[in-house]
C-alpha cells in the first residue's frame, strides 16, 4: 500500500456510506450527501457501493474512495469478478473492496486474478475477509488492506452481535498489511476497541448513515 494512503488512514474511521435495495436512502445523490456529511465529520476515507456512486462521490468529496459492488445476496457478491473491480477502478475508486474468501467466484477466477488486474489499473485492493486463514491467503496474494468485513456473515465464522475484536487481534499478528476492522461496530468505544485490538483503521457504516436500520433498532426495543 502506498505511503501516502496508509498515513492518511492510519488511526481513522471509514465510513461506509451504503443503502440496500429498496431503501429510502438508496439514491445517488443522497448518497453523496452522506459522504460530504462523513468529510465534515472528520472521517479520512468512504465506502461506498456500486460505480455510479463512486464516480459522483469521486467528483463532489477530496476523500480516498474505496468502491464496491455489490451484485447478488448470495456467495460471493462483493465485487465478485475482475469485470466489477475493473469498473470501479474506472469510476475512480482510489481502492477497490472485494470478497476475499475461499467460496468460488462467479466469473472462474481467482482473488489473485482480481488484485493482479487493480493493480495494473493503477489502484489497492482491500480483501474482504471472514476468518483469520483467509486475510492470511489475501495478503499472500498481494491485497494491499485486510478488512474483517465478512466475519459473522459466512459459515464457519463467529455468529455475534459485537465486532470480532480476536479476529483483528489475530489478522494484526499474522499479516504485515494494514488491518481494517468493519462489521457491527455500533459505538464509538467500539471504535476505540478496535484499534486497540491493532486495527490500522476502523469502518463505520449503520451506527452512522442507515437511518432505518436505526429506527428499527428503536422500534424494536419499544416493543413496537
Amino acid at each position: 500500500m502506498t505511503t501516502s494512503l496508509a498515513d492518511v488512514l492510519a488511526g481513522r474511521l471509514i465510513v461506509s456510506c451504503q443503502a440496500p435495495p429498496g431503501d429510502a436512502m438508496r439514491h445517488t445523490d443522497t448518497l453523496v450527501r452522506m459522504t460530504r456529511a462523513a468529510r465534515d465529520g472528520g472521517a479520512a476515507a468512504v465506502r461506498v457501493n456500486e460505480p455510479e456512486v463512486v464516480a459522483a462521490t469521486v467528483a463532489a468529496v477530496d476523500l480516498p474512495v474505496i468502491g464496491l459492488w455489490k451484485d447478488g445476496d448470495s456467495g460471493v457478491y462483493i465485487t465478485p469478478s475482475v469485470r466489477h473491480a475493473l469498473a470501479l477502478v474506472d469510476a475512480g475508486a482510489a481502492v477497490v473492496a472485494a470478497d476475499a474468501t475461499a467460496r468460488p467466484r462467479p466469473d472462474g477466477s481467482t482473488f489473485a486474478d482480481l488484485v493482479a488486474a487493480v493493480h495494473r489499473a493503477g489502484a489497492l485492493v482491500m480483501a474482504d475477509v471472514s476468518k483469520l486463514s483467509e486475510g492470511v491467503a489475501a495478503a499472500q496474494q498481494g491485497a494491499d488492506l485486510v478488512s474483517t468485513t465478512l466475519s459473522g456473515y459466512v459459515p464457519g465464522s463467529p455468529r455475534q452481535a459485537a465486532p470480532d475484536l480476536r479476529l483483528v487481534a489475530e489478522l494484526a499478528a499474522a499479516v504485515s498489511v494494514p488491518v481494517v476492522a468493519e462489521g457491527r461496530i455500533a459505538t464509538p468505544a467500539q471504535a476505540a476497541e478496535a484499534l486497540a485490538a491493532g486495527a490500522t483503521s476502523v469502518v463505520v457504516g449503520t451506527a452512522i448513515t442507515a437511518p432505518t436500520a436505526l429506527t428499527r433498532l428503536f422500534v424494536g426495543e419499544l416493543g413496537e
